[in-house]
């Protein structure tokens, strides 16, 4: 079939005099012809890494082609490297599968020469049609197994882990390691579509960078799992050094995208089988939503390195509740003028208890360490002395966290 759509897009080409490049209606890079200057850095991206940039699909999708039934001249834009183009939807039976890009910087391509292309469509659309087909019947057998494998019933999973071997999406059984990248969007309403693309597409990079069926992924509504599967010896990756890879990644993908505040990945423990892989996958759902809420534990959290949030973040809504662990310190979390003593109090605890080591690093008089140790006494009605209340505190500080009812400088 890629022989099939070369042969077009060289045809297609060599008809109107320049080069071409066609995509699937994600946008991503399917076929090229040869190609000359004048080529921007658009171009050359994506011939490259056979995607689309998500902020160059944003652009391209506000000029109008998503809905586009007829050819398109796209404007340029310095700011993206962008040249001017025109573009071709491709449509079988109104269903949109794709485009035909020609880059026409001095827009000098005519009317004509649109229409030259324009008869070639025909063809393309039918063979756009076949591999859409196709690699969609694929793609969603892969996406029910792994949705089968992560998030269904123990009974199931045995059936979607042979769906897997025997279609060859992975080399083997054996341990499994799950990966959770969580896009933080500015206004808290979950990613829209052009961040999905770009969350997929760092996926779908760190999944090629792990090798030949080493890993499957999976994209749900706001967040996507990548499950590493397989032996790891010489050579082959970590789930630390998978993360990292899909942290950059990430970063590189919503670099451009205003919907995207920030990006945190989270790591379940390592699992001995493909069928137990689900337990990894909710461990590394909860370590991204922990490193949402708390950003100071960096992009890249986890689940076997959260301490007491392994815990908390257990709990669901109706449990997190402060004034359910000490009702004393909900009183003071209530008022922001008592954030210092706070703050004191949770170094305090952090330290064990240690008055020098905690005067120390905050740079505190031993007085004034006391002092404010006793004030948080009087306002809490606690006592520091009491191994049950100091438990109780530090509890309450960390959910506080958790919730962002306790947010320190």
């Amino acid at each position: 079939m890629q022989g099939e759509l070369q042969r077009i897009v060289d045809a297609v080409a060599a008809r109107v005099g320049r080069p071409a490049l066609i995509e699937d209606r994600r946008q991503r890079v399917l076929v090229y012809s040869e190609h000359s200057e004048p080529m921007d850095e658009v171009r050359r991206a994506s011939i490259l890494s056979r995607q689309t940039s998500p902020e160059v699909v944003a652009w391209f999708r506000r000029a109008g082609i998503m809905a586009a039934r007829t050819p398109v001249r796209t404007a340029a834009c310095p700011e993206l490297d962008l040249l001017a183009r025109v573009c071709l939807p491709v449509r079988h039976d109104d269903l949109l599968l794709g485009f035909v890009w020609f880059i026409d910087a001095d827009g000098t391509m005519s009317d004509a020469d649109v229409d030259t292309a324009a008869d070639a469509t025909a063809d393309l659309a039918l063979a756009l049609y076949r591999e859409t087909l196709l690699g969609e019947l694929a793609s969603q057998r892969e996406t029910e197994a792994a949705r089968t494998l992560l998030v269904e019933a123990p009974a199931n999973r045995s059936h979607a882990v042979r769906a897997l071997l025997e279609e060859g999406v992975l080399a083997g059984d054996g341990p499994t390691t799950a990966l959770v990248a969580q896009l933080v969007t500015a206004d808290g309403e979950g990613p829209d579509e052009v961040a999905r693309i770009a969350l997929e597409q760092a996926l779908v990079r760190t999944r090629r960078w792990l090798g030949p069926r080493a890993a499957l992924h999976l994209v749900r509504h706001d967040h996507g799992a990548l499950l590493l599967c397989g032996p790891r010896g010489a050579g082959r990756p970590t789930p630390d050094e998978a993360a990292a890879h899909l942290d950059a990644g990430l970063r590189h993908a919503t670099r451009g995208v205003g919907s995207v505040a920030r990006t945190v990945v989270g790591i379940g423990q390592t699992r001995p089988r493909l069928a137990d892989g689900a337990g990894s996958y909710d461990e590394a759902v909860q370590s991204a939503r922990v490193a949402v809420q708390l950003s100071g534990l960096g992009r890249v959290v986890d689940w076997s390195r959260l301490g007491v949030y392994r815990v908390l973040a257990r709990l669901d809504g109706e449990h997190l509740d402060v004034g359910g662990v000490h009702p004393g310190l909900e009183r003071l979390l209530r008022d922001q003028a008592h954030r210092v003593l706070l703050e004191t109090l949770e170094t305090y605890l952090d330290l064990a208890g240690n008055a020098h080591a905690t005067a120390e690093q905050l740079r505190l008089h031993r007085t004034t360490l006391y002092y404010r140790l006793q004030r948080v006494e009087q306002l809490a009605e606690t006592d520091l002395k009491d191994g049950n209340e100091r438990l109780c505190l530090h509890l309450a500080l960390k959910l506080g966290r958790l919730t962002g009812d306790y947010q320190p400088q």
